[in-house]
C-alpha cells in the first residue's frame, strides 16, 4: 500500500471512524488521536485487503483502540480527576456527531410499534404531558403511561449499545 492509497482510504473512512471513536471517548481530540493511530497502524502493517473488507477491518481496529483507551491509566486518571474536583469537562460536540446521533435516534423511534411510537413522539418530541397525550390519542391516562414505559424500554434496548451525547442530560 502506498501513500496515495492510504490518502484515499482516509478520505473515504475518516468521518465514520471518527464518529465511532467519539462514541467511545466522548472527546474530540482523543477521537482524532485514535483514528490517526488506526491509520498509522494499518499503513505500517502493509495489509492488502479487498475493498469490501477494508472498512470492516478499520472499524474493528477503531473499536478495539477505543476500548483500549477506555481501559488505559490515562483515561482512568482523567475520570478520577473529574470526580475528585467535581468538575465536568466541557466537551464540544461536533455537529456531525450530533446530526448522526439524532438520525439514529429518529430511526429507532420510527422502528417502534405504532402504539409506543406515537406516545414517545408526543411526549419527547412534541413536549406533551401524559395527560395531554392521553387526551389527544383518546386513551386512558394509565394506558398512555404504560405505553410510554414500554416505548422507553424498547428504545433502551435499541440504543443501549451506545452512549449518546445528545441525550446525556435527558433520561429515557
Amino acid at each position: 500500500m502506498d501513500e496515495q492509497q492510504l490518502n484515499l482510504l482516509m478520505q473515504q473512512h475518516t468521518a465514520k471512524l471518527f464518529r465511532i471513536a467519539y462514541y467511545y471517548s466522548k472527546n474530540l481530540h482523543t477521537a482524532e488521536d485514535i483514528v490517526q493511530d488506526v491509520f498509522i497502524k494499518f499503513y505500517e502493517r502493509k495489509m492488502d485487503l479487498d475493498p469490501t473488507s477494508v472498512e470492516r477491518y478499520l472499524i474493528t481496529m477503531t473499536t478495539n483502540k477505543s476500548k483500549d483507551y477506555l481501559k488505559s491509566w490515562h483515561y482512568r486518571k482523567i475520570i478520577l480527576q473529574e470526580k475528585w474536583l467535581h468538575t465536568s469537562s466541557h466537551r464540544h460536540t461536533d455537529a456531525l456527531v450530533v446530526q448522526d446521533e439524532e438520525q439514529l435516534i429518529s430511526e429507532a423511534v420510527l422502528s417502534l410499534p405504532l402504539k409506543q411510537r406515537e406516545v414517545v413522539a408526543y411526549y419527547y418530541l412534541e413536549g406533551y404531558s401524559v395527560k395531554e397525550l392521553a387526551e389527544i390519542l383518546n386513551l386512558n391516562e394509565n394506558t398512555a403511561k404504560s405505553r410510554l414505559v414500554k416505548g422507553r424500554e424498547l428504545l433502551k434496548d435499541k440504543l443501549q449499545s451506545m452512549e449518546w451525547e445528545v441525550l446525556k442530560n435527558d433520561t429515557l
